[in-house]
């Protein structure tokens, strides 16, 4: 019997079509959404110089006062009963000295998350193996801006009311609860599907170069241009959605297990040190312990975390994320500013610098060049999802019908390889895997129905 199957080439253009319409169809609407919100976000440096600036930055003066001044200012403005979590020294010479201070335990049950990713208040001294890694000043926290200059209190401002901190939960979860957090993890996977589809159906064959033409019109073009910018920027799709991906729940956690699997967890610094006190020596104050660390880190924005009683330690790791290689966390005797533990750059796995360098970049906090590289990039995909939608009507109106054709023994077209990344996908992305399911049953209900029309 011959077989009426298309060319096996042909076959599986059509299943990659099939698929990538139904990627597009639906991850577009959360793309839209993820795309304006993070061309907002790439502006956060420039309008939190506008909205904050009263409180970031001072005039500079001849003398600095001594650290201590700054936070004795800013405790004596806060309400009883509120703790000291960290300090942020001032850096430039125009920088003010920032103060934050966690909101009493009956208060901290109201809400709020933290403002960095996976960051937060480290857990008690002695009660784990690890200290929590830190990653910016938790969102509920409310921060005390002083002039370190004169220690003048400039203000205080809720660090979830701060633009960043705002345009981050609006990016990731729509203002919304960890809960929703999905959406995007969903738009993600289905993106990260849109994206190798699309690279294979672009991919030049003989006589091609892949590259749109001059004298391409109508749908034609729209097409050309539409792979062209899709491909052209694929490097860069990947990295904003990987790095995207290890924020999710569920990928996330099937990225840090992988992760930890192959031996590339991030150094974690040990629970277990001490200080230790001596009659008659004082603890360090916060100038000296800041010059002790400063003599220790590198040359870089910080946080600084007072110790916990008195066999505590200071605490100290990077703040500001646009050199990675000045990434550190450090730790302290709180008497004689011996260094108890100290990881750096070198000290981080290959998995932990790849991270340093994309969650930054996604961030766009690498300077204007990264700003201006993140905005081309979010008009572009932009158009790309609007030249799909405009391809699609297009395509509607010439008669074709809604879905792409899936010629006829498609799936069986696919090779093992396919087969396995496919498998692979679905596994690191869970959300994929569990939204590929009322797919696979609408096309097998479709498949069904096609069959019995032709009388199979």
């Amino acid at each position: 019997m011959t077989s009426t199957f298309a060319p096996l080439k042909a076959r599986r253009r059509s299943l990659l079509w099939r698929l990538h319409f139904w990627s597009a169809l639906i991850a577009s609407p959360f793309v839209l959404v993820a795309c304006l919100t993070g061309l907002l976000y790439v502006f956060t440096p420039q309008i939190e110089r506008s909205l904050h600036g009263h409180l970031d930055t001072v005039v500079p003066q001849a003398q600095v006062r001594p650290l201590d001044d700054a936070v004795a200012a800013a405790q004596a403005v806060m309400p009883e009963g509120w703790t000291l979590h960290s300090v942020i020294p001032a850096y430039e010479a125009n920088d003010s000295v920032r103060v934050a201070f966690s909101a009493p335990v009956q208060d901290q049950a109201k809400g709020g998350g933290h403002s960095g990713h996976g960051g937060g208040t480290p857990k008690a001294e002695g009660k784990a193996q690890f200290l929590r890694a830190n990653f910016g000043i938790p969102a509920k926290a409310t921060v005390v801006y002083v002039n370190p200059y004169t220690a003048e209190v400039l203000g205080q401002l809720k660090e979830s009311d701060r633009f960043a901190t705002w345009a981050r939960k609006l990016h990731s979860s729509l203002l919304q609860g960890d809960s929703w957090r999905w959406m995007i993890e969903l738009a993600a996977s289905w993106t990260m599907v849109m994206l190798v589809t699309g690279v294979f159906l672009w991919w030049p064959v003989a006589g091609q170069s892949g590259l749109p033409q001059k004298d391409a019109k109508g749908r034609t073009s729209w097409r050309q241009w539409h792979s062209f910018i899709g491909v052209a920027l694929g490097l860069i799709s990947f990295v904003i959605l990987v790095t995207g991906l290890t924020w999710s729940q569920n990928a996330g956690s099937q990225i840090k297990w992988a992760r930890d699997a192959t031996g590339q967890t991030p150094p974690r610094i040990p629970a277990k040190f001490k200080s230790s006190p001596a009659e008659g020596v004082k603890a360090l104050t916060w100038a000296q312990a800041f010059a002790a660390i400063r003599r220790e880190a590198p040359d870089v924005s910080m946080m600084m975390m007072a110790p916990k009683g008195p066999e505590g330690v200071w605490r100290a790791n990077q703040m500001d994320r646009g050199d990675p290689t000045k990434r550190f966390d450090l730790l302290l005797d709180a008497y004689t500013g011996e260094k108890l533990y100290y990881s750096g750059w070198a000290e981080q796995t290959a998995f932990g610098k790849a991270t340093a360098i994309g969650i930054p970049f996604h961030r766009g906090e690498f300077g204007v060049w990264n700003q201006i590289l993140l905005f081309v990039f979010g008009a572009s995909i932009l158009f790309s999802v609007v030249s799909g939608w405009v391809m699609f009507f297009k395509r509607r109106q010439s008669g074709s019908t809604i879905w792409p054709v899936l010629l006829p023994g498609a799936w069986r077209s696919v090779s093992p390889w396919a087969y396995l990344g496919g498998a692979f996908m679905l596994i690191a992305m869970p959300v994929l895997a569990i939204s590929a399911v009322p797919v696979a049953v609408i096309e097998l209900w479709r498949g069904l129905r096609m069959a019995k029309a032709n009388g199979r």
